[in-house]
């Protein structure tokens, strides 16, 4: 029987191989990253599939569960949570359609319109919590969390996002 090869280590071989040798270590790391993204995806995706929620309207029912008053404007909740408009939009539309968040204008601006978590909301949010908690966020496979995370807010301050 073969032993299964790293296709990522093979990819950097090739690259050195290539003459690429100056590209060969951020080819690994970029490669390495989306294919750790899809790895944890799959693993979150698993854990909330019991609940009928995304990754993505997930935060949107953790981050208006985190507000003092369970709702925020549509902006704001783009804004906060790093996506486009549209997505938002997308994400509370089918959240209404379960329940778990309700749109309405806002009363002091009749312009904005408010996302504000329901109670079944709350509920799925909590719950898809604890999987999310006791199935990842406690394991996520690694020892040195902290060091790996300091290292991605590297990356990320580096590619514009404000992490300070």
């Amino acid at each position: 029987m073969l032993a299964a090869m790293d296709p990522i280590l093979e990819a950097k071989r090739q690259w050195i191989a290539h003459g690429w040798a100056d590209a060969a270590d951020g080819m690994a790391l970029v490669t390495s990253l989306v294919r750790v993204h899809q790895l944890v995806m799959e693993r979150v995706d698993s854990a909330l599939r019991p609940h009928d929620l995304s990754f993505a309207r997930y935060e949107v029912l953790r981050l208006l569960s985190f507000t003092q008053e369970g709702q925020l404007p549509m902006a704001k909740l783009g804004s906060r949570l790093q996506v486009h408009p549209a997505s938002v939009t997308s994400a509370v539309a089918r959240l209404e359609k379960q329940g778990f968040v309700r749109r309405s204008r806002s009363a002091a601006d009749g312009r904005v319109v408010l996302a504000a978590i329901t109670d079944a909301g709350l509920e799925a949010v909590e719950a898809a919590t604890i999987s999310l908690n006791s199935e990842i966020f406690e394991k996520p496979g690694i020892e040195d969390v902290p060091g790996l995370t300091g290292l991605l807010t590297e990356l990320r301050a580096a590619a514009g996002d404000a992490v300070g």
